[in-house]
């Protein structure tokens, strides 16, 4: 059954794979190593279109990206969020300038380095035969073996059982493809499946993904704008969501200054953020030209704040 279920996949997979993928097309394993980070959080289209060719074009190699420094990572890095991926990028980065290490031991102990990078750069870049599992892996071989609340442990092991001897890499890649086109969490398309024949869990497919429902923090923030000679004061974060990133000043919220409320989300956190105009900053703040802060190092937030602002980044009666 295993052999039969293994050749499907790879002939589904040549024929419905996500070939384009650059990161697919490439063994350099710093760039395989580069989307798998992005990826992590981010879709895939937007990493293909948007993050990923801009970020090589700046970074070309582990080298540039040792050589670099951190304000121009995360200024690259702007808008993808979760920045402690691009520091710790950066730090594995001035580790192994020239290459990166082929042993899951090895590549575990740099930094944001964990099991499923670990293996997929192994698989990906090294060719190795070894399992991988990410969310839509897990949830194929969950399905697939009917493993029903059992532990991490288990599903790498069936995966690790199920990895195709001869052609691992390209077996490890169709997974990924069929948990994410195929084997979705909710209304799967078990009838497009190569493995119709083959999974013990086709019958019931969403009772073994089943999941508790994610638990957001809400919480309120208050930033202020304040501007002089065509220049924004921001603040340095030290903060736990954007550290090392420039943000807005925080502000009091007096409802004569108020001047937009949105919404946006990080992680874990659903916020409401308003917005103040503020006289006075502190001694800290570093002014940015307006015109640099489409390069800048500022959180996805700040930016969101800075189009509640009217061009050239000024409102109705506030004075610059």
């Amino acid at each position: 059954m295993t052999q039969q279920a293994q050749d499907a996949l790879l002939k589904w997979y040549e024929k419905h794979g996500r070939h384009e993928l650059p990161w697919r097309n490439t063994d350099d394993v710093y760039h395989i190593y580069l989307s798998e980070i992005m990826l992590q959080q981010t879709q895939v289209k937007r990493v293909m279109e948007e993050y990923y060719p801009q970020f090589l074009q700046k970074f070309p190699t582990l080298k540039s990206l040792a050589d670099a420094k951190e304000e121009e990572v995360l200024a690259a890095w702007s808008g993808l969020g979760y920045y402690s991926r691009a520091r710790n990028l950066h730090a594995t980065a001035k580790l192994c300038p020239d290459t990166l290490p082929q042993t899951q031991k090895e590549l575990v102990r740099l930094p944001g380095i964990g099991r499923y990078t670990a293996s997929a750069i192994q698989s990906f870049a090294y060719y190795q035969k070894v399992g991988v599992v990410d969310t839509n892996i897990a949830r194929v071989i969950k399905r697939f073996f009917a493993h029903y609340k059992q532990s991490d442990d288990t599903i790498w092991k069936s995966a690790e059982e199920f990895v195709n001897p001869v052609h691992p890499t390209l077996h490890n890649q169709a997974l990924m493809d069929l948990g994410s086109l195929i084997c979705l969490p909710m209304n799967p398309k078990c009838e497009k499946c190569p493995f119709t024949l083959t999974c013990k869990g086709k019958g019931e497919p969403e009772f073994y993904t089943q999941k508790q429902k994610k638990v957001y923090e809400e919480l309120e923030l208050y930033y202020g704008i304040k501007m002089k000679n065509e220049k924004i004061a921001l603040i340095l974060s030290h903060g736990p969501m954007y550290k090392g990133m420039l943000e807005l000043p925080s502000a009091e919220p007096i409802d004569e200054d108020f001047i937009a409320e949105f919404k946006h989300s990080y992680t874990k956190y659903r916020l409401t953020v308003k917005l103040y105009k503020i006289s006075e900053v502190s001694d800290k703040a570093v002014w940015m030209d307006i015109e640099a802060l489409a390069n800048g190092h500022i959180s996805s937030l700040t930016r969101k704040a800075l189009n509640y602002v009217s061009s050239p980044l000024g409102i109705k009666g506030f004075s610059r």
